[in-house]
């Protein structure tokens, strides 16, 4: 039976901007959701669908039919109906006109059927779209498509800026599509709750590709998952006083919000009762004015970073004393300061920038943050909060304190800015593993020994050393101009790759400043973060070992987006198989049971190393190779034949050949290539001299001679 879509390898570009990337995706039959943070491709991957954007590479099939060339008409009429985001709806037709427009002659769904499915839609038959409510248009808009009575229901976004039981009623509706099995329906949805109600499986969608297909049940009960994937969940050990949990979120008196309501929803004759005061408050709107500091310039200015604010960032409802503590201290060091109030209480807020102001940059504006539920409240102020600091041309530093709820809460915004910028958090959790509020940034993290709860001997200490911190990296910062003039390059070593790293850098660094980022995990993606930052002119990815790790369980893993940052830059690439022989474990009791009787070489006490097998090196040729075959640039990726480290060579303890053949041959069997990317083998080991002459000459012929080396 063939599968009711298919999208394989699939390539979308706006201008330059690479905005689907080899993405591929099944629906066999029923509800598949599709989840992902803002920018990562979704209403990008409906257009493509619907033939509204054109494709570059890769194919779309429905039922065994290739999608390719047709038009948005013809794919429409082929069975695959369409609720775009917006709702895109007449404003001069009326909901009774709008059905009988697109109704069909045959099929289950006739406007009867409508009006008994949305009864809401009956009572408003003879309104025009302009004269419905958001969650009255979204039902006509879903409405629309179902007349159609199509094979597959193509949603983007349905319950976006939604009352929860109008969610509620299309989660409903969506549930019973599945169940009964007349439309197999693709659904886009941020709201993580209705996403996993509705299907049992959810793709996650991460800078352009799906990263993972999972089960709907196990995401949605894993809050750490969310955060790790999506940066929304909620967090054990949330600051939020537990009174907030009693009482809906309240806007502040003092901020300029309103209430608009409407007290005929319907127009009344002289015989109808009157409407009742909860039907008028569930449809008013809430309108947020947006004072002078919500929206900044949109571009940033060249003296972002030096003559800027450093910001003091936090929940001001539980933390404030100890945030104007840090204000004061950084104020009082000549530094301009201000803080921003991330609480979600909806109690009144002194800071400069308050959290309505940070609330209007959530996709849905301060509905999405001020939600009434403690844990959909604060998900939505972090994503907001990211989106703000996005968007400021600003900020000399930032910092904030708090617990793991209050850490989670401010780190995916202080990993935006780019490296240089001092970002400094104060947290609880920072004598522990830490990775997931870092990541690949450069945030500093300091324990607060005591809990940032009050003002007292302790906290005073560390908050005062914390803000003298910011304070001078910031003076520092806008008094000192870069010590390099020159490109920066970005080089990927492990120990056993480290001479050939030291041989390229000896030739490189008189024209190039050469950063060397170890691959640890959190090396390569911090390299690729540098490259996406456009801090990089090139890399020299000689060290890939990190997808040892993530193939086999290691504690250095990469992830799946490893080499993204490089697929996306699009200029010449040059990489090696260096340290592809192994897997990095803590302490030996710390290894797996299952790796028992495998080949292992202590590296020192802490660390032990695993060799890798043909059939886990065969696994990651397959995964290297798909990613080099979506790079667009010049591609040189080089096989060591004698060895891809120091461990494995001739007379060393991990020397084994046919393992080694199994990754290259895996590599050549994937990698599609052509006169731009090529795999090249090499007679050497890794570290010997004459590799590293073949990886300089192969990087010199892509780059040209650094500005200053000409005027020199």
């Amino acid at each position: 039976m063939s599968k009711t879509l298919d999208v394989r390898d699939l390539n979308v570009f706006y201008g330059q901007s690479h905005a689907l990337q080899g993405v591929n995706l099944t629906l066999d039959h029923g509800v598949l959701s599709v989840v992902g943070r803002n920018g990562m491709g979704k209403t990008t991957l409906c257009k493509a669908i619907m033939g509204l954007v054109p494709v570059r590479s890769g194919s779309i099939s429905f039922n065994g039919q290739s999608l390719a060339g047709m038009t948005p008409a013809e794919i429409a009429r082929a069975g695959i109906g369409y609720v775009p985001q917006g709702r895109r709806l007449w404003k001069s037709l009326t909901v009774d006109e709008h059905l009988r427009l697109v109704a069909t002659k045959s099929g289950p769904w006739t406007p009867d059927r409508i009006y008994s499915v949305f009864p809401r839609l009956a009572e408003r038959k003879g309104n025009g779209g302009a004269q419905l409510s958001g969650g009255e248009q979204q039902m006509l808009a879903i409405s629309r498509a179902l007349l159609l009575n199509p094979k597959l229901l193509v949603m983007d976004e349905p319950t976006e800026g939604l009352a929860p039981v109008i969610v509620n009623q299309v989660a409903d509706m969506l549930v019973q599509l599945g169940r009964e099995g007349e439309i197999d329906v693709l659904v886009i949805e941020q709201n993580i709750g209705v996403a996993t109600s509705v299907a049992e499986d959810v793709a996650i969608m991460v800078n352009g590709k799906v990263n993972r297909v999972m089960d709907a049940g196990v995401l949605a009960a894993d809050r750490d998952l969310q955060q790790a994937l999506l940066g929304v969940g909620r967090h054990a050990h949330d600051e939020t006083p537990d009174e907030a949990d009693a009482a809906p979120a309240e806007i502040p008196t003092n901020a300029a919000v309103s209430r608009i309501y409407l007290s005929n929803p319907v127009v009344p004759t002289r015989w109808m009762p009157p409407v009742p005061v909860q039907v008028i408050a569930r449809a008013a709107r809430t309108v947020t004015a947006a004072g002078p500091d919500v929206r900044p310039e949109s571009t940033p200015r060249p003296d972002q970073g030096r003559n800027g604010i450093v910001y003091v960032c936090g929940t001001l409802d539980t933390k404030g004393a100890e945030l104007r503590f840090m204000r004061d201290i950084i104020k009082t060091a000549g530094v301009r300061v201000a803080l921003v109030d991330l609480s979600t209480s909806g109690k009144p807020s002194g800071a400069k920038v308050t959290p309505q102001a940070v609330a209007a940059f959530h996709p849905r504006g301060s509905a999405g943050v001020f939600t009434g539920d403690r844990g959909s409240a604060v998900a939505g102020m972090t994503i907001a909060f990211e989106r703000w600091v996005q968007q400021r041309g600003d900020i000399a530093g930032l910092i904030g304190a708090g617990g793991s709820g209050g850490t989670a809460l401010v780190a995916p915004g202080f990993r935006v800015p780019p490296v240089g910028v001092p970002k400094v958090i104060v947290s609880t959790v920072a004598s522990g593993n830490t990775e997931q509020y870092v990541g690949p940034s450069d945030i500093t993290m300091m324990h607060s020994v005591a809990d940032v709860q009050g003002l007292n001997s302790i906290t005073r200490q560390v908050l005062g050393n914390a803000a003298h911190a910011v304070a001078a990296m910031a003076k520092s910062r806008q008094s000192s101009a870069p010590a390099e003039d020159k490109p920066a390059i970005g080089l990927t070593m492990f120990g056993v790759t480290t001479p050939c790293v030291q041989q390229v850098t000896a030739q490189l660094e008189t024209d190039y400043d050469c950063l060397v980022f170890h691959a640890t995990g959190t090396g390569g993606r911090s390299m690729e973060k540098l490259l996406s930052s456009g801090m990089l002119e090139a890399v020299l990815d000689l060290t890939t070992t990190e997808v040892c790790d993530m193939v086999a369980g290691g504690v250095f893993a990469a992830d799946e987006t490893r080499f993204d940052a490089m697929i996306a830059d699009g200029r010449p690439y040059i990489g090696a198989c260096g340290a592809l022989d192994m897997v990095n474990f803590n302490a030996p009791e710390t290894v797996p049971a299952q790796y028992q009787g495998r080949l292992f070489y202590e590296h020192n006490p802490q660390i032990t190393l695993m060799r890798t097998t043909p059939e886990e090196n065969a696994e990651m040729g397959r995964f290297i190779g798909e990613k080099l075959n979506q790079m667009n640039g010049v591609v040189r990726f080089f096989l060591p034949e004698g060895g891809v480290s120091a461990l494995d060579a001739p007379g060393m303890p991990f020397w084994d050949p046919p393992a080694d053949k199994a990754l290259f041959d895996a590599l050549e069997a994937t990698v599609r290539q052509t006169a731009n990317r090529q795999l090249v083998r090499v007679p050497h080991n890794i570290n010997d001299p004459e590799f590293a002459e073949l990886v300089i000459r192969t990087f010199r012929s892509f780059h040209a001679r650094p500005t200053s080396q000409k005027r020199a």
